[in-house]
């Protein structure tokens, strides 16, 4: 069917909103993104397919979801698993807001008495506080200058379903009926998993480091580093990057509880579990 003659065209789906990535759109390998000339990327609000396609769990797990839905609704993305850290929350934010207005409530709990109540968050005012760490400023550790890189959404959700698998292992050893010498066999094999993950992790935010003679670029040679590394130097670089990627993350957000009046912040962030809930 020619779509160009559908009478009914112009009643598609319109941009809602035209977004300016954090990061402006550095670190994209070229042909996976396509940026306007003004730099703003038009966000258009989600289908009843792209809707659908949220209540699949084997989708949410395994990161196509995402994809598909950032694919769907900001099309100058030409490969979302390209998308990276610094741009992600911007990008979700956007097409929240895009799909079902500025508001989003979430349930808080106070810390102190426990109670628990809804607030309504503003995601124009968490659009306007996402900023793109400042990549550009390399760590120097003697005679090592590391170039860090965002982490792409494919490595984030590669982490994120490891770190899944572990955590239900650890949680369901307590709940099985094994001796204590299993439990203790199996939490090792966790946690050696949870340290390699990590490892590779920080490797994946490692653009290039620079020796007084070469310039290493190669993922597998800056991992084999990272394994080997003083524990100084290592240690030095995680918490470089851990700095790096917490300047990306939504700000927490200051609450007054209701019940007792008692100040305290609460985490916000915009994943799976609450993404998808069509807003009140």
């Amino acid at each position: 069917m020619n779509q160009t003659a559908n009478p009914l065209r112009k009643y598609f789906r319109q941009p809602v909103i035209f977004l300016r990535l954090p990061s402006g759109g550095k670190f994209y390998p070229p042909g996976t993104i396509q940026m306007p000339e003004n730099g703003e990327l038009p966000i258009y609000p989600m289908t009843a397919v792209d809707e659908i396609a949220t209540r699949t769990p084997d989708a949410l797990f395994n990161g196509s979801t995402i994809m598909e839905i950032i694919r769907s609704c900001v099309p100058n993305i030409l490969d979302p698993w390209a998308v990276h850290s610094g741009d992600l929350n911007a990008l979700l934010a956007a097409v929240r807001l895009a799909s079902y207005g500025s508001e989003m409530e979430i349930s808080t709990s106070c810390p102190k008495c426990n109670h628990v109540h809804q607030i309504s968050i503003d995601l124009r005012i968490v659009l306007d506080q996402q900023q793109m760490p400042n990549y550009d400023v390399p760590l120097v550790a003697g005679d090592l200058t590391i170039h860090c890189s965002p982490m792409t959404y494919r490595q984030i959700n590669e982490v994120g379903k490891v770190q899944y698998e572990d955590q239900k292992i650890i949680n369901m050893i307590n709940q099985v009926d094994l001796s204590e010498e299993e439990k203790m066999a199996k939490l090792g094999e966790a946690f050696k998993r949870i340290t390699a993950l990590t490892i590779r992790s920080i490797a994946n935010s490692i653009g290039a480091i620079r020796t007084v003679d070469a310039m290493v670029t190669d993922q597998d040679q800056i991992h084999e580093f990272l394994v080997n590394s003083p524990k100084i130097v290592f240690d030095s670089i995680k918490d470089h990057i851990v700095k790096l990627r917490t300047a990306s993350e939504i700000k927490p957000i200051k609450m007054t509880c209701e019940e007792c009046s008692h100040e305290y912040e609460q985490t916000f962030t915009l994943d799976v579990t609450n993404f998808f809930v069509t807003a009140s």
